[in-house]
């Protein structure tokens, strides 16, 4: 139960270069011998110029890619982003399953779930930022400790 608290306050605990900030950084765990390993955040761009998330890397995947997953004639397309991922001033860009995404080559290790994994972001202004990322479950549709999609019916009254 601690190393999950311990792994759950180093995940959330946002990472920033310049005018970039990342926040709620997580992996997907990985089955043994997986290809490929994906990775989600949030990028803050707190400046008034563009950035491009241009690279991604772990100790154990080091070739990272920017991808981006979108719907065309009612199918599903998958590619990477040679160029990047654009983050425009004042911009808030969230990385989520479906959506944009980082895609982690050849892990040469299995990611478990509550594990943590120091792995870095490169922009083509901020330069390197240092990430801490949660790893959750297999299936995770969304990162360790985060509230679940849909209404928060905490305050209302019955």
């Amino acid at each position: 139960m601690k190393l999950a608290l311990i792994a759950l306050l180093l995940a959330t605990t946002a990472a920033q270069a310049g005018d970039i900030e990342v926040r709620d950084a997580w992996l997907r765990a990985t089955p043994k011998n997986a290809s490929v390993a994906g990775g989600y955040a949030t990028i803050v761009n707190h400046g008034g110029a563009p950035d491009t998330l241009v690279a991604a890397s772990l100790p154990m995947a080091p070739d990272g890619q920017i991808h981006e997953m979108s719907m065309a004639n009612g199918v599903m397309h998958m590619g990477r982003l040679p160029a990047g991922l654009a983050i425009p001033p004042g911009a808030t860009v969230t990385l989520t399953p479906g959506h944009y995404h980082l895609m982690f080559e050849k892990p040469s290790a299995q990611l478990k779930a509550g594990q943590t994994v120091v792995g870095s972001l490169t922009f083509a202004k901020a330069g390197k930022v240092d990430v801490t990322f949660a790893v959750a479950g297999l299936g995770a549709t969304q990162a360790p400790g985060a509230k679940p999609a849909g209404h928060d019916m905490h305050d209302m009254k019955m």
